[in-house]
């Protein structure tokens, strides 16, 4: 028996835990004690943290600058599109208040924008603004196809973007200007593009609900032209690119749906149920919900 009973408590105190040994946080502590901030080495990776830390505060202010361009964007684009109406007066208003809106995004957001990248390597941060930039450039060029009935090229837009910013502004003695510019990638502006195609396509059923048959064929054939020149380009590479492609090939092939049946079912249809017919034969699924059944 007391042999039997030693063995047990042999093992039970096998599996006690051993109060003298270190727990890895006072481990760590112990060895923060020893550390030498003169060594070479230790203060290379002090400088990377502070590198690291600075980094991603720019790129969080960078996230939160694109975020606000996008909502005001998506508002400008709202606002165009109550530019559908007869009334030149209250059009030419919509007009000035969106050019206004634009001008202060480029004079406000933009520029804070570019003094954050200023110095920087833009590409670094290009993820952060892409989304704000390519809603900006949606936004723009409808604004311009609405009003003026031709877009701006990418030459053009660039120029927008260049600011001469004051070294008083960051509490310097030196009164000097320093010329700042933001980068804009040919493919953001592509992209961009490819956004503006998607509130044609919004433009041009709208115009039937009006009766505006000439401006649906319009739009259609400068759509046409602008998925030409997509065609040229080559998207391998570029899986963003890619998607914007596919979706403007399926925009225009609704427009071209719509043009197919105003052509050939026009003098059918009443004008005030154009836009409805036309969206039932471009959305073959919408009122034709599925019957799942019982399971």
């Amino acid at each position: 028996m007391s042999a039997s009973r030693g063995h047990k408590n042999g093992n039970y105190n096998k599996y006690k835990k051993d109060h003298s040994k270190l727990s890895i946080g006072d481990k760590r502590k112990e060895l923060e004690e020893h550390v030498d901030e003169n060594n070479k080495v230790i203060q290379m990776f002090r400088q990377y943290t502070l590198e690291l830390d600075a980094k991603h505060d720019r790129y969080e202010r960078i996230v939160k600058l694109s975020r606000d361009i996008t909502i005001e964007s998506k508002r400008i684009i709202f606002l165009l599109h109550n530019a559908a109406t007869d009334i030149d007066k209250k059009k030419e208003q919509i007009y000035n208040e969106a050019d206004l809106r634009l001008n202060q995004l480029i004079e406000k957001n933009f520029k804070l924008l570019s003094i954050e990248l200023h110095g920087q390597d833009p590409y670094l941060y290009l993820r952060a603004y892409t989304a704000g930039l390519q809603e900006f450039i949606e936004a723009l060029l409808y604004y311009q196809f609405l009003r003026y009935g031709s877009i701006e090229p990418w030459k053009n837009l660039i120029t927008k973007f260049q600011y001469s910013i004051s070294n008083s502004d960051n509490h310097n003695d030196d009164k000097t200007n320093t010329e700042v510019c933001m980068t804009v990638p040919p493919m953001e502006f592509f992209l961009g593009l490819g956004d503006f195609t998607g509130e044609l396509l919004r433009k041009c059923i709208n115009s039937l609900g009006s009766g505006n048959i000439e401006e649906c064929f319009q739009i259609c054939n400068y759509v046409k032209d602008i998925y030409t020149g997509f065609l040229r380009i080559n998207c391998s590479g570029y899986k963003d690119l890619g998607r914007k492609v596919y979706v403007l090939k399926q925009s225009l092939q609704k427009m071209e749906y719509a043009c197919y049946t105003i052509q050939v079912r026009g003098s059918e249809i009443p004008r005030h149920m154009l836009a409805t017919v036309v969206n039932t034969v471009t959305n073959p699924d919408v009122g034709h919900e599925e019957d799942e059944g019982f399971y």
